[in-house]
């Protein structure tokens, strides 16, 4: 008779550091976990771009990237905690400091929005190139119309001046995810896990519409009742788990993303 092997559901958890409170080192390895995914699925842009996480108990610091470091490099140690006024509260490699458009990104979201934990910008070749169109990103796959709103935002140029966080916050809203006119992608979730499917299921959307424009043939766009209800449907997973419970986005594949490392490269845990 043959048997179904059990899954694994455990994945070892590396001990903080000294004095390191628990929930901080649990966060730093999410976020680490975070960023060697994001390499892993394609979406980096050489050492550019950044991922940040907020401390827990600290609302005013958050975790991110060492500028120079590239994504496959980073670890639950070598994240730099940084406050919203971008003062440095520890970094465990002093040569390396935070790039300055990821502080004014992350500190505006952060500032303004303590529903989030995490937030996610990158600048893949498909997302820059939705970014671009005018029509934005169109509701023409259901991976499309996993959010009933996407928030944009137009370019000012490099986002190095502080003064426009205040618009980057305001275009955001409430919104999951926002398409940085003429830049790239953004998202953010009140989990990490969160955060990164959005930026996956966004990444794919976008590549799958320029796949259909690029056929150059008329497109099939579902009634508008149609993606109403999606959206609805799609506001949390539709698919019940074991418990029969509808969970958020991204809680229930976060842990088996975090085995798939454990087998590959367990590193980002250090």
């Amino acid at each position: 008779m043959n048997t179904v092997p059990k899954i694994d559901t455990k994945h070892a958890e590396s001990a903080p550091p000294p004095g390191m409170d628990p929930a901080e080192w649990e966060t730093r390895v999410d976020l680490a976990a975070c960023y060697r995914l994001v390499d892993m699925y394609g979406m980096t842009d050489l050492h550019l771009n950044h991922i940040s996480a907020r401390v827990p108990g600290k609302e005013e610091h958050f975790l991110i990237n060492p500028f120079g470091l590239m994504y496959e490099e980073i670890t639950a140690s070598s994240l730099i905690k940084v406050d919203l006024d971008g003062k440095i509260i520890a970094n465990a490699n002093p040569q390396y400091t935070v790039n300055l458009p990821g502080y004014v990104i992350h500190s505006a979201i952060h500032g303004a929005r303590h529903d989030v934990k995490c937030v996610l910008h990158t600048h893949t070749n498909a997302g820059m190139a939705v970014s671009v169109l005018k029509c934005g990103l169109l509701p023409l796959t259901q991976t499309a119309m996993r959010w009933g709103k996407i928030a944009y935002h137009d370019f000012e140029g490099v986002v190095v001046d502080l003064d426009e966080r205040a618009r980057l916050v305001q275009n955001l809203g409430d919104c999951e995810v926002m398409i940085l006119r003429n830049h790239g992608l953004l998202a953010c979730g009140i989990t990490i896990g969160q955060a990164f499917n959005s930026i996956y299921r966004l990444e794919r959307a976008c590549q799958t519409q320029l796949m259909a424009m690029a056929c150059n043939s008329e497109m099939v766009m579902p009634p508008q009742e149609v993606i109403t209800r999606s959206n609805t449907q799609l506001s949390v997973m539709p698919s019940p788990d074991a418990s029969g419970k509808k969970r958020p986005h991204g809680s229930l594949e976060w842990p088996a993303l975090k085995r798939m490392l454990d087998r590959r490269d367990p590193s980002y845990k250090t």
